[in-house]
């Protein structure tokens, strides 16, 4: 079975087995589903959770595989209104949907919240390996099915033909002990550099090194990017590979149709105001990868959510439960209202 086909039998699968937890009668709550504890993801959940914090509007953060997992989330888990999903897992689920109808349900009613930034494509291996395309015959961990590291190291291989690798289901927070210990020889991890994984990590730069990802195949799907030198204690020299982008996904609620709905509805529009007015803040105080998103670029094919454009608009005012402070706006209204309509297009 090759990537494209384990995607989408996830997505699906996954879908049916979730959809029972939509129910009625839970206590409304507002939730975000990021990804591992050591992750970029949960990181910027967490910037975003204090935004609303401020205002008194509490978002709980959750965590969970990656990109796959979070996808299925919003579509179907109750009382997740957001979750950060990486574009080359839209992409793929756009080229599935135009003939297959199982597809088609899986993503009805999911939308663009906003996109964030790049991905950088790790792949921590042992000295001796010095290219992708080395790892044939080799343990490599891929990350668990349910993530988007494990849909990227699987289209990776595959493109590039490394087809003898033996692919382990392991996220990278199992890998990393298991390649500085000798039993596996390189793991893939798809997040926002710097990773706390390896900022946090003891890892000997004579023993291992990060690949890199230069192979003109992969640059049709992914883009090209780099790692300055000294972003991780172990890595001297810039390290040029590829990247994805991280979006944030929500539902297209429907404020007509009951009171859940209502209610999340009105959570995706207070956020979506609280981030595109307090981006300026995120950039100053959170996570390094917020000084790099445009909030514009958006991936082709996709809708941005109706209850988010009710958030965009200029006179808009979040349903705080305590006054927050003025917030630090980006500074240039020209900039919003420019990117208010490029979201609308």
């Amino acid at each position: 079975m090759n990537a494209f086909t384990t995607l989408v039998r996830l997505i699906v699968v996954t879908a049916g087995l979730m959809a029972a937890t939509m129910a009625n009668g839970a206590e409304f709550e507002r939730n975000i589903m990021t990804g591992g504890p050591t992750g970029t993801y949960i990181r910027i959940g967490k910037d975003i959770a204090a935004l609303g914090a401020e205002c008194g509007l509490t978002l709980n953060v959750v965590e969970s595989a990656g990109s796959l997992e979070n996808f299925v989330g919003v579509r179907n888990r109750r009382n997740t209104q957001f979750g950060i999903v990486q574009s080359d897992v839209l992409e793929y689920l756009k080229t599935y949907e135009a003939n297959d109808a199982e597809v088609q349900d899986a993503v009805r009613g999911v939308r663009i919240m906003f996109p964030l930034y790049n991905e950088e494509v790790h792949v921590l291996a042992r000295a001796d390996i010095s290219g992708v395309r080395d790892l044939a015959g080799k343990k490599v961990a891929i990350g668990v099915k349910d993530s988007g590291t494990y849909l990227t190291a699987s289209l990776i291989l595959d493109i590039l033909q490394v087809n003898d690798a033996e692919r382990l289901p392991l996220n990278p927070d199992q890998a990393l002990p298991k390649l500085l210990s000798g039993e596996i020889d390189a793991f893939f991890y798809v997040a926002g550099a710097p990773a706390s994984l390896f900022a946090d990590a003891d890892i000997d730069a004579a023993n291992f090194h990060l690949l890199p990802i230069t192979e003109a195949p992969l640059l049709a799907t992914y883009t090209a990017a780099s790692i300055p030198a000294g972003t991780y204690a172990f890595q001297k020299d810039p390290v040029d590979l590829v990247a994805v982008k991280a979006v944030l996904m929500t539902y297209d609620y429907d404020p007509k149709k009951n009171a859940y709905h209502r209610d999340s509805c009105t959570t995706v529009s207070d956020f979506s105001s609280l981030i595109l007015n307090g981006l300026d803040t995120l950039k100053q105080t959170g996570h390094p990868k917020w000084k790099t998103v445009d909030l514009s670029a958006l991936p082709p094919g996709w809708q941005v959510g109706s209850c988010v454009e009710v958030g965009m608009t200029v006179d808009y005012a979040p349903k705080c439960t305590r006054k927050p402070e003025a917030p630090a706006t980006i500074g240039n209204d020209q900039y919003l209202d420019l990117l208010r309509q490029r979201l609308k297009m």
